[in-house]
């Protein structure tokens, strides 16, 4: 399964991309999820929806599947990817995210969020919570019960109540030849600024609700952008930077894993160097069976790219159960 993702493909080669989830919730000791029902198809399916041209992927699935279902939700492990023909003979491939609905702790989150405006009856008439036996007779397309195969899985496992820590490199940075300054203070250009707006609606998507940066310029203005719409301070870490981690690379690795093992959703923005000591965290932490996997060639990330990792448990039993890339929408797309 792929699990590198951009959010400029919308409309890319013909295809039409979407994006949904299997929304979960727990009831008297059993598991549901939430089925729609689309009165212009009568069909029952999963809640999703076409990408707006520039959106992020998992924006779109966030925010289509509180369009669809009326509540707003959290994402968690990527699901397996839907391809199938429209009845219309249009390509169609949808990402799918298993997803959990957002409590009084996503608050910060949510306020990163641009409004919803919920799905016309003639889009959506009917919302159901079902058992996953009633789910797979529900299912109108076959295909949908992929998604829900793996999310029985997950919960029989132990791994689908999961949150967040977020590896993500800094926004395209001026030049060093082209700046006057001392290197912590060299800043984002239109494009670096452009990929740290776009970076917003990925950590809303996900329920990021602490934020962590190297205190150099570039670092900090990556992840500003939603500490500021969310409503959050911006943790400012030494051990972060190009400089310290040079000088101590241990001092970086204490910090990446004190915030994967705290149980907290977690964004640490930090710097190219910085990225093998950051992964090398992470890749302890992950088993023979996680889903999806580390970067391990230069450049490790992109600018303004980032490493989503699903974690399940705190300290000594905190382990990494899906790994994913979301690279920013290109400027202007």
């Amino acid at each position: 399964m792929s699990t590198a993702f951009d959010g400029t493909v919308a409309g890319h080669l013909g295809v039409v991309h979407a994006a949904g989830a299997v929304v979960w919730r727990e009831r008297a000791g059993r598991l549901e999820v939430a089925l729609v029902h689309r009165p212009r198809y009568k069909d029952w399916s999963w809640p999703k929806g076409k990408l707006d041209a520039g959106e992020a992927v998992a924006a779109a699935a966030a925010r289509e599947v509180a369009e669809e279902i009326g509540e707003p939700v959290v994402l968690g492990m990527p699901l397996p990817a839907m391809h199938y023909r429209t009845p219309d003979g249009a390509g169609k491939h949808v990402r799918y995210w298993a997803a959990r609905l957002a409590g009084p702790d996503d608050a910060p989150a949510l306020a990163a969020r641009a409004p919803v405006q919920p799905a016309a009856l003639t889009e959506i008439d009917d919302v159901v919570w079902v058992s996953l036996r009633t789910a797979e007779e529900l299912l109108t397309r076959r295909t949908d019960r992929a998604p829900l195969a793996v999310v029985e899985r997950l919960y029989g496992q132990g791994r689908l109540d999961t949150h967040v820590a977020v590896i993500a490199r800094h926004g395209q940075a001026r030049r060093r030849s082209a700046h006057t300054g001392d290197e912590a203070t060299r800043p984002l250009t239109a494009t670096g600024a452009s990929q740290a707006e776009a970076l917003v609606t990925v950590l809303a998507a996900f329920g990021v609700t602490s934020v962590v940066s190297s205190p150099w310029e570039r670092c900090m203005r990556t992840v500003v952008p939603y500490a500021e719409a969310a409503g959050l301070p911006l943790e400012a870490v030494d051990a972060l930077t190009e400089a310290a981690h040079a000088a101590d690379p241990k001092k970086a690795a204490r910090v990446v894993a004190e915030h994967l093992a705290e149980g907290r959703a977690t964004v640490l923005s930090t710097h190219r160097p910085v990225l093998p000591t950051a992964l090398a965290v992470v890749e302890k932490a992950r088993r023979r069976w996680t889903v999806g996997t580390i970067p391990h060639t230069e450049p490790w990330l992109r600018t303004g790219e980032a490493l989503v990792a699903h974690v399940v448990g705190t300290g000594r039993a905190t382990r990494v159960v899906g790994l994913e890339r979301h690279r920013p929408p290109r400027p202007g797309a």
